[in-house]
Parts: C-alpha cells; sequence; structure tokens
C-alpha cells in the first residue's frame, strides 16, 4: 500500500502561481511514476504532468511553459509548480503514484483561479 498526502491548493487570480505537494509514504518501488491528474467541474479526469524516479517529464500541452513538475526522491515527494494560472486550470487536482502493477490516488486538492 502506498499512501498519498496532498497539500497547497487554494484560491488565486489569474496570473497568480501555487505549489501542490504530494508526499509519498508506504511500499514505495524503487522506479516508478508520479503525477498530476486534474477534474474540471463537470469535465473527466486529465493528465497534468508526470514524473518518473529517474526525472522524465511529461506534460499536457495546456500547461507546457506554465507549470513544472519536480520530485524529491529521498522524500518521495512529488511538486508541482504553476505559474500563470488561468481560470481554465480551475479543478480538482489529484497525485497519482503507479508502481510495478499498482497505482494508488490522492483525496484530490481544489485550486480555483478566478478572473
Amino acid at each position: 500500500q502506498v499512501q498519498l498526502v496532498e497539500s497547497g491548493g487554494g484560491l488565486v487570480h489569474t496570473g497568480g502561481s501555487l505549489r501542490l505537494s504530494c508526499a509519498a509514504s508506504g511500499s514505495i518501488f524503487s522506479s516508478d511514476t508520479m503525477g498530476w491528474y486534474r477534474r474540471p467541474p463537470g469535465k473527466q479526469n486529465e493528465l497534468v504532468a508526470t514524473i518518473t524516479s529517474r526525472g522524465v517529464t511529461t506534460y499536457a500541452d495546456s500547461v507546457k511553459g506554465r507549470f513544472t513538475i519536480t520530485r524529491d526522491n529521498d522524500k518521495a515527494t512529488v511538486y508541482l509548480d504553476m505559474n500563470s494560472l488561468k481560470p481554465e486550470d480551475t479543478a480538482v487536482y489529484y497525485c497519482k503514484y503507479t508502481g510495478v502493477a499498482v497505482a494508488y490516488w490522492g483525496q484530490g486538492t481544489q485550486v480555483t483561479v478566478s478572473s
């Protein structure tokens, strides 16, 4: 089992910044992927960004150049730095941990960007 604890959501104006954090604990794999997904109001989950234990990253086109995903392997923590936020970034953001044949989700944190 892997437990994920997210933090850092909140309310911000357009153009503002936020940092999300997700700390993993439990049966952590040496090779894994951690990432962020989001669910905008009335829409399906969508990928935001992922990062492997080796530091390989992927981003959704909608956030490239504005969001940066990083991780601290010693702390088993992944971060999402979100800059130049837009109202369309408003969503519940979920942390996901993917190991060998297993995946775990965090409880979600609300990000609201006001216009």
